[in-house]
Parts: structure tokens; sequence; C-alpha cells
């Protein structure tokens, strides 16, 4: 599958979350040869956990189908929102060769925009991100989320 047809799906994770109050972030790890190895949508409000972001739930499962520890080596993390500062962490410190993601975060992202976490010269491992993948319909998908709250 693409990288549009894996956004594709992470948007239907996300859009299909139970109504939780959970803002509607799906993500998805890929294996280095294309196969599913686990998808979340974010988790906070349901789990009472605020780490329960779409990206550590989707990088726990994973690494426990994955059958190399901790490590995701060669596999790819789609998420319909830039990582914030905690996932991107995560992300890095898994050891995931690309992270690709749809709506830029200008607030909280940190694979670009507020920061560049995964791309820190003075780590040791830095994935390839490749950011802004059906943009406006995963920007939308928020969108609609907040101004449904605000109603």
């Amino acid at each position: 599958m693409t990288d549009e047809a894996w956004i594709r799906a992470a948007l239907t994770v996300a859009a299909d979350a139970p109504n939780t109050g959970d803002v509607p972030i799906g993500a998805i790890v890929v294996s280095p040869l294309g196969e599913e190895l686990a998808r979340a949508c974010n988790a906070r409000e349901a789990l009472g956990d605020p780490t329960a972001h779409a990206e550590i739930l989707a990088l726990r499962a994973a690494a426990r189908s994955h059958g190399d520890s901790w490590r995701l080596t060669g596999c790819t993390l789609y998420v319909t929102v830039e990582p914030c500062t905690m996932c991107a962490g995560a992300l890095v410190l898994a050891r995931v060769a690309r992270v690709v993601f749809g709506a830029w975060e200008p607030r909280t992202g940190a694979a670009g925009s507020l920061w560049d976490v995964v791309r820190d010269q003075r780590l040791n491992h830095r994935p390839e991100v490749v950011g802004g993948i059906l943009e406006a319909e995963t920007a939308e998908l928020l969108a609609d989320f907040f101004r449904s709250r605000r109603q």
C-alpha cells in the first residue's frame, strides 16, 4: 500500500474511535514487509491515561507482535496528525524507520512544526519524516471534533 492508503486507513481508525471524548487521532504501525502490526486511536479519556496517545498505544502493540523486543527497526508509523514531543520521543526510541503523518500541528508538533525531535542531530537515531499526506482531510477531522466541542 502507498503512504496515502495507510493514512486513509489511519483516518478510518480515528473516525471509527468510540465516542469517549478523545481527540480523533489514528495510528498504524507497518512492518518492513508492509504488513500491519498494530493500530490504535487516542484513548486518554477512555483509559484515564495521559500517555494513551494513538502513537504510543500502536507502538506498544506493535512491539509486542513484531518479535524484536521493543525495537521496531525498519517499521513505519502512520498517524493522522504530527506527533507531539512524547510520541516523537517514543518513536525515536523504538527505532522506527519512518514516520508519515497527515496534518501538521503548529501548536504541539514535534516532527518539524514547533519542534523537530525526530531529526535532532544530537540523537543517534533519526527516522525519515513525511508530513502533509492527505493534510486537508486529516485536518478537517480534527477541526470537526473541536468545532463540535465548542457548541
